[in-house]
């Protein structure tokens, strides 16, 4: 059974002029322009494709300036696009610009009925969505106010409120889940939930990696307007880090990210009853390279599997292959679809902050209690460093190997909290 199409996005490009003086724009605005050209052009987006499914939740990710708000923007029809096609199914509901439609000398309601009116509703809607509109606001008294008068925190509310709540079949969000303080976020995201249980369509740019691994399905990454990459949000989030220190492994993103099936030579030590994740990413200028691992629990057996609660160590065999000023060892965990749980390294932590020499090699361990609720989760190693305050990766291991906690006791989110907890006779 095919999918239905909600939004299909055909080779767009968008191509800006940019000016190095304002008189420039003028003159060529007024076709002075025609002998000598007066601008530069930055293409914003190169031909970028993009099939949206309905029901889908798409993230879209990408380093500043990648053309992740160019193209909700020309989706949502605030901008053209100098060519390509794209083609809606339903209406949309987007937060881009927050506020962007307000009359400032109008009041919070005034403001509400003339969003609602320029969306396409009737007066008699509104007056139907009024209600939930200012409950989710919750400004108080000041939505008889003229909004100049709001707080930055009231404005946001008040649009947010307006935009999430008309009922949208396609909802488009650019970070504007991050709007208010932490109550109003989480009554945003609550909100969000709602939408995808009940089958919305949604597109969602964040820099907030946690945020798309956990509410997306699918993930598109951008990089300089190009599409380099779409898949599961731990594939595109990692690659997406490789892109963020210099070392994505252009042009071929398929072969990198969707179809990689290269036999690794990093290898646990011997004897490591350990499963060992056949398709990790790899990569690093190799100046030094992680060899060997292990985790080993607290009775010195090595195993994937930690009782919760108790000691265990994470080993690895660094060789270093050239000179490094002070690099920095490092140990994360994330859950199984792709969430960073926790993390430390030797700089955080003030352990190693020494300079190291070519055909050294070097054993770090990591050791702590793991209080993680019992479940499945994967860990990461990397060698890193600063050259010449240039961050340098010189080798990770992202996934590298599982590690199964088992726990006789959950608790809420990932971590247990281990509260002592009385109760008494008032």
């Amino acid at each position: 059974m095919e999918k239905d199409i909600a939004i299909q996005v055909n080779n767009l490009v968008k191509t800006y002029k940019l000016y190095d003086r304002p008189k420039d724009r003028l003159k060529d605005a007024l076709g002075f322009g025609r002998r000598k050209k007066l601008y530069k052009e930055h293409d914003a987006l190169k031909g970028v494709d993009l099939t949206i499914y309905k029901g889908e939740t798409v993230g879209i990710i990408g380093t500043n300036g990648s053309g992740k708000s160019t193209i909700l923007k020309i989706i949502t029809g605030v901008l053209n696009p100098t060519s390509g096609t794209v083609n809606v199914e339903g209406r949309i509901s987007a937060l881009l610009e927050l506020g962007a439609g307000f009359n400032m000398e109008y009041n919070g309601i005034e403001n509400v009925y003339l969003n609602g009116t320029m969306m396409g509703f009737s007066k008699k809607e509104i007056d139907e969505k009024l209600p939930a509109i200012l409950e989710f606001a919750d400004i108080g008294e000041y939505v008889n106010q003229p909004v100049k008068t709001y707080s930055s925190g009231m404005f946001v509310r008040l649009a947010f409120a307006v935009s999430i709540n008309i009922d949208p079949e396609i909802l488009i969000v650019d970070e504007a889940l991050s709007v208010g303080d932490v109550f109003f976020q989480a009554k945003c995201y609550h909100k969000f939930e709602e939408f995808k249980e009940m089958g919305k369509t949604i597109v969602f740019v964040s820099h907030d990696l946690s945020s798309i691994s956990k509410y997306c399905d699918r993930v598109i990454l951008l990089n300089q307007g190009v599409k380099l990459g779409e898949g599961t949000p731990k594939k595109m989030i990692d690659a997406y880090k490789q892109v963020l220190v210099g070392q994505y492994p252009l042009p071929d993103i398929k072969n990198s990210f969707d179809d990689d099936k290269e036999e690794k030579n990093i290898l646990p030590e011997e004897g490591n009853a350990t499963s060992v994740n056949p398709e990790l990413l790899e990569y690093g200028t190799k100046a030094a390279v992680i060899e060997s691992y292990y985790l080993e629990d607290e009775s010195g057996i090595k195993t994937s599997a930690i009782i919760k609660g108790a000691k265990c160590t994470m080993h690895m065999t660094v060789a270093i292959n050239e000179d490094i000023a002070s690099p920095i060892f490092a140990f994360s965990i994330k859950n199984i679809k792709g969430v960073e749980i926790t993390g430390t390294n030797s700089m955080f932590e003030k352990a190693f902050l020494e300079s190291v020499k070519k055909g050294e090699k070097k054993h770090i361990t990591f050791s702590q209690p793991i209080d993680l609720n019992g479940g499945e989760y994967l860990i990461s190693l990397g060698v890193t460093g600063y050259e010449n305050e240039t961050f340098v990766v010189y080798h990770r291991l992202y996934d590298v190997m599982n590690i199964t906690v088992i726990s006789d006791k959950n608790s809420v989110g990932y971590y247990d909290m281990n509260s002592e907890i009385t109760v008494e006779d008032a």
